[in-house]
């Protein structure tokens, strides 16, 4: 329920000087947005005054706020930490979050006697070392990997089941675990690969290579061949992955650079990290973000939610702007590493162009992931049919409009065709049609085909109409190659065409003498079925009518003194010229409009052999 306006005059009239965090509420009681002050009474109370809102999004926020509760604390840094916690908590309209922040992995080393290397989702204060967060799954996935080959370290999940143990496991065997469960290594030489390990995932390999080369001299020297060379693979891998990491700098400083881009409500924040001076990694992040906030605030609330999840901090940190709450930032950050952070916004030189490159990462994933998204909402918004079909044939464009072609006739004499269209998995009657073939004399199939599906395509190209995603035709490679010779030569080289085979229902492709066979049970083949089916009744259909147009005119045409309108009548009557041939003459005469001389001419003609 709100608060009358005379409750909230009290409230602020009570309000500290004290730094903390304050949450605006709206008219049914809402945590709209979540902010922090280094003193509360000014902050909060500049909200209601409205001749001191100049932003737009306070101007915005200021009219919906019907209510508000605070929180003091101790220091700025306080009400940093307290701020994150109720933006993740509440999730408040006017504030700038991370999407999906807790999702991101992270590379675990446990807090453990022989501790082991996993992959985890949640950061939890339990004495682990955590190494993240990671956005691109398969580059973690990869270093993952590349630890586990490099370093011997223990993969079982407990430690429990040792004393039943009665030797190693395989791993042993193969060097790649040293073998704390039966006691082949102690907690101590285990700890030194743990550090090396962790040494690895910061970046900085250069200490770890001195130290394996010092360990390889000491094997060599003490006759220990196996364990030397053992190291020096190591050491290769090591500098190998090293070779890969681009020089980014001539100073060994670790760094990270951020670049923001924006577009709407969209944000995506790109981290380029430098360790030693090379480029260890890249990672993006996305964030929701209101209209109204502006840059510095956009910019403030990515590095916080950032670095609070984080477990590692740089020596410097380069952005693109200058942020919001820039010297709590830093305070928190100096606090954090046990060192002063160096926080800079470089202009020009080596470091602005290090920002740009962040930048422009920044915007390139920003465009990739708008893509995605359009991509998916077009996904979302057709069949499983249509997605099934563009992934079996490969399509660049899904077949969201497919027009299907079949033939009817009987040796040759009353040729048709048929053209059906679907939509979106569904038939769009309104679209079909319906061809007579014209320039093709004799029963072949082929050329009935070209000459239809050329008129077809002609007429839509000489009328500048929409081309269909997908054209189906009802039978196999012969079909399909007079087809495609006919596209062709209309200039619609890149207009995808497949054919449907009856025995099999096996998709056929221009220029590939094996067909597709797309399992009984796609929803794919089942359109495809579907629109063959339909393709076919239509053209029979036609060719029935065309057919008993034909008998018609070529029987009672024939006959002197039967015109048009008598032939009407008749066939009205009596439905067909069977049912006419079958009448009596007295039965004929009883048709409305037919008189006793053409009734006896019709029976007569019928049965010549009366007169």
């Amino acid at each position: 329920m709100a608060v009358e306006p005379t409750e909230i005059e009290k409230k602020l009239k009570s309000l500290p000087g004290k730094p903390g965090v304050y949450l605006m509420k709206d008219a049914r009681s809402r945590i709209i947005y979540v902010g922090k002050t280094r003193a509360l009474r000014q902050r909060i109370r500049s909200y209601f005054q409205k001749t001191r809102l100049t932003a737009p999004k306070a101007v915005a926020l200021a009219s919906r706020i019907r209510d508000f509760d605070y929180v003091a604390t101790e220091s700025e840094v306080d009400a940093l930490l307290l701020e994150d916690h109720l933006i993740k908590e509440h999730k408040p309209k006017y504030n700038v979050m991370l999407r999906d922040d807790k999702s991101f992995p992270f590379i675990m080393v446990t807090n453990e006697a022989f501790p082991r290397v996993v992959v985890t989702r949640n950061v939890r204060q339990d004495g682990a070392r955590y190494f993240g967060p990671y956005t691109n799954v398969k580059a973690m996935r990869r270093t993952i990997d590349l630890v586990r080959k490099v370093f011997p370290l223990r993969t079982c999940p407990s430690a429990k089941a040792w004393p039943s143990m009665d030797r190693p496991c395989l791993d042993y065997y193969i060097d790649r675990c040293p073998g704390p469960c039966k006691g082949h290594i102690g907690e101590e030489g285990y700890g030194e690969i743990i550090e090396q390990v962790c040494q690895f995932l910061t970046g900085r390999t250069k200490d770890l290579l001195k130290q394996l080369k010092e360990r390889m001299a000491r094997a060599s020297e003490q006759l220990q061949f196996e364990l030397a060379g053992r190291i020096r693979d190591q050491i290769v891998a090591i500098e190998k992955t090293t070779i890969r990491q681009r020089a980014f700098s001539s100073r060994e400083v670790d760094r990270d650079i951020i670049g923001l881009a924006r577009n709407g409500t969209d944000v995506c924040g790109a981290v380029l990290q430098v360790r030693e001076g090379k480029l260890l990694g890249k990672e993006h992040f996305f964030l929701t973000a209101p209209e109204e906030s502006t840059e510095p605030e956009t910019l403030g609330a990515f590095l916080t939610q950032y670095y609070l999840a984080a477990q590692l901090w740089p020596d410097e940190i380069l952005l693109s702007g200058e942020p919001d709450g820039m010297e709590t930032f830093r305070e928190w950050m100096a606090r954090q590493r046990g060192s002063k952070v160096e926080i800079a916004v470089p202009r020009r030189g080596d470091k602005a162009a290090m920002v740009r490159l962040a930048v422009q990462n920044a915007e390139l994933q920003l465009n990739t992931h708008a893509l995605k998204r359009a991509e998916a909402r077009v996904r979302r918004s057709m069949p499983a049919s249509v997605g099934s079909l563009q992934e079996i044939l490969g399509l660049e464009v899904p077949p969201r409009r497919v027009e299907t072609f079949d033939i009817s006739n009987i040796q040759g004499s009353d040729p048709v065709a048929s053209m059906v269209c679907f939509v979106d998995g569904r038939p769009r009657k309104s679209d079909y049609r319906k061809f007579k073939v014209r320039d093709v004399i004799g029963p072949n199939d082929f050329a009935m085909m070209q000459e239809v599906v050329g008129r077809r395509y002609r007429r839509l190209i000489d009328e500048n109409k929409p081309l269909p995603d997908l054209i189906l035709i009802d039978g196999g490679k012969g079909q399909l190659s007079s087809v495609r010779q006919v596209l062709n030569e209309l200039g619609l080289v890149d207009l995808p065409v497949i054919g449907l085979a009856k025995r099999l229902e096996e998709v056929f492709r221009p220029g590939q003498s094996e067909p597709i066979l797309v399992p009984r049970s796609s929803p794919a083949l089942k359109m495809l079925m579907q629109a063959r089916d339909e393709a076919h009744r239509f053209a029979v259909t036609f060719h029935r009518q065309q057919r008993g147009r034909r008998m018609i005119r070529s029987e009672l045409d024939n006959i002197p003194g039967v015109g048009p309108k008598r032939k009407q009548q008749l066939i009205l009557a009596l439905g067909s010229v069977e049912n006419i041939r079958k009448c009596s003459e007295e039965e004929l005469r009883t048709v409305q409009g037919v008189g006793k001389d053409a009734a006896r001419k019709v029976y007569r003609y019928f049965h010549p052999e009366v007169s």
